[in-house]
């Protein structure tokens, strides 16, 4: 998505992965070699931030960064997760004052978690594990529930599913029974691949709003592009190079 959206607009930058297993190493690394940006994976979010010159308030709150942009050898940390997690839902609602059911309370729920409410939306986090779900809702000022089919037939606007059910190489399975998905509901999936999980099929079927977990990556990558070269990114090559990886 990176190299296809410094294509489009003609930018002399490229995007390579790195294998890190020396977190602290690399941040140097970056300061000496003038390294303009870092995408930063699992399981280093956490890790990566004492290293760093300044941390967005966003990215503090929810404790996790996946973005370093090097402006003259500072380093700032922030965090798009979120970011593309509300665009993706933002392209077919508004989010202020949505009841919201949210799916589990691990990294990437707290992500989701933390930008809903910054938008007004109104969160209840359901897991397996209760007393999580309760940690992650009072870091937002939501609710907490139980993740069982009573919280499927509470009253709410959109579900999110931010738990790792639905990806093809833990387990296929939709975490939400299919008669638990209303016509009136916007159903988000962030698992990516495969990126029509069961999930988005079956809410399709249900007449449901669904939006698969590749619009939450182009919008999170959108961000990274923002922050690394100062450049409105050119959405729809990147998300065609998306669509390409994905299938």
């Amino acid at each position: 998505m990176h190299l296809a959206g410094y294509r489009a607009l003609g930018l002399d930058f490229t995007y390579i992965p790195f294998s890190v297993t020396d977190v602290e190493g690399a941040t140097r690394g970056m300061r000496a070699l003038g390294i303009r940006g870092l995408g930063v994976s699992m399981p280093y979010k956490q890790a990566v931030i004492p290293l760093l010159d300044e941390i967005d308030p966003v990215a503090a709150r929810i404790g996790a960064v996946n973005t370093i942009v090097n402006d003259e050898g500072r380093l700032k940390g922030y965090n798009t997760d979120w970011i593309g997690a509300v665009r993706a839902l933002e392209e077919v609602a508004q989010l202020g004052g949505a009841r919201v059911l949210l799916l589990g309370a691990g990294g990437a729920a707290r992500a989701v978690a933390f930008g809903l409410a910054e938008r007004g939306a109104s969160v209840t986090v359901a897991n397996r594990d209760l007393d999580k779900a309760r940690q992650l809702a009072a870091a937002i000022g939501g609710a907490a529930a139980p993740l069982d089919r009573e919280a499927f037939s509470a009253d709410h606007d959109v579900l999110v599913n931010a738990t790792s059910r639905g990806m093809a190489d833990v387990d296929p399975r939709s975490p939400v029974p299919e008669e638990a998905l209303r016509e009136d509901l916007l159903v988000m999936d962030i698992v990516y691949k495969p990126m029509l999980t069961e999930l988005v099929e079956a809410a399709r079927r249900r007449g449901a709003t669904a939006v698969h977990g590749g619009r939450m990556l182009l919008h999170q990558a959108a961000e990274q592009f923002r922050l690394y070269t100062g450049r409105e990114p050119p959405l729809a090559a990147m998300d065609e190079a998306l669509r390409g990886q994905l299938g």
